[in-house]
């Protein structure tokens, strides 16, 4: 009788622990900074007005975003700003993400390994429809603690391609010699950097900021050589339920499509900023 008691315990603690693994959800509050040097070129511009529009592309690329999660997939998107007093446009300056693909709302499901961005590009809407990059994570033994979690520290590399903005809005020079020159400027820059992460045990799923994923446990900060992305705040099994949809609207590509898409954008707008003599002063919005 005993044994069979001890029985009926077990089989009810395990089925609580079952249902809520499979329950098992959460949100985590992410801020992320990104360093952009622009390049004025060979513009004429007060040093005054290039340093208030250097701090306006900073403000741009300084960022909230919130991960929602359960144990096999998440979504990933920005949390939008209200709008200063005093400033014009919410003191937008020019942003990266929407020429990468990177920015839009982002669905990533572990399981099927794959991924959904939404994002839009020059008013038109895309659904890139991708496979998840696996990295190589090399797992080091030094810890941190970030927030109340301890975290560990792993590396791996990443071949990251970037439009390069300053190309776009570059003075177009005098004669067929700086022409030439001019168009020889790239689009993109693609180089291979070292990706250094934080992850925590704690939380048992092997999900991230962005596009990061693969570690056993929950990424909580993430830089490569330009972007650093620290959690802030993490709840775990919310009271009310959190639903994670995969984004469905927009033009479906993969990522491959979506960069030449998105580089042919890019020579229209340098090529438009050229015949119009670069005027503008070098205010991209």
């Amino acid at each position: 009788m005993k044994r069979f008691n001890w029985f009926i315990a077990f089989a009810i603690v395990f089925t609580g622990v079952t249902a809520q693994a499979q329950d098992f959800q959460g949100k985590a509050v992410y801020q992320s900074k990104t360093q952009v040097n622009f390049d004025f070129g060979n513009r004429n511009i007060p040093e005054d007005r290039k340093k208030a529009m250097m701090e306006r592309i900073k403000k741009a690329n300084e960022k909230t975003f919130v991960l929602t999660f359960d144990k096999t997939a998440s979504f990933y998107k920005e949390e939008e700003k209200l709008e200063q007093p005093g400033e014009r446009g919410g003191g937008r300056g020019p942003r990266f993400g929407g020429m990468a693909g990177t920015d839009g709302d982002l669905y990533k499901n572990i399981k099927d390994q794959r991924y959904l961005i939404k994002n839009e590009l020059l008013g038109k809407i895309f659904l890139i429809d991708d496979e998840l990059e696996a990295l190589a994570w090399k797992m080091g033994s030094e810890s941190k603690k970030i927030g109340n979690y301890t975290a560990f520290k792993a590396t791996a590399t990443k071949t990251i391609k970037r439009p390069n903005m300053s190309a776009i809005f570059r003075r177009p020079g005098r004669g067929e010699e700086n022409k030439e020159e001019e168009n020889k400027v790239e689009e993109f820059t693609i180089k291979e950097v070292e990706i250094v992460a934080w992850y925590t045990p704690e939380v048992p799923i092997n999900q991230g900021p962005g596009l990061y994923w693969g570690l056993p446990g929950l990424i909580l900060a993430v830089n490569d050589d330009i972007t650093t992305i620290v959690c802030s705040e993490i709840t775990m099994n919310p009271s009310e339920k959190i639903e994670i949809k995969a984004p469905s609207k927009g033009k479906k590509v993969t990522q491959a499509e979506y960069d030449e898409i998105s580089q042919e954008k890019m020579k229209e707008m340098r090529e438009n900023f050229r015949n119009r003599g670069g005027r503008g002063g070098g205010r991209p919005n």
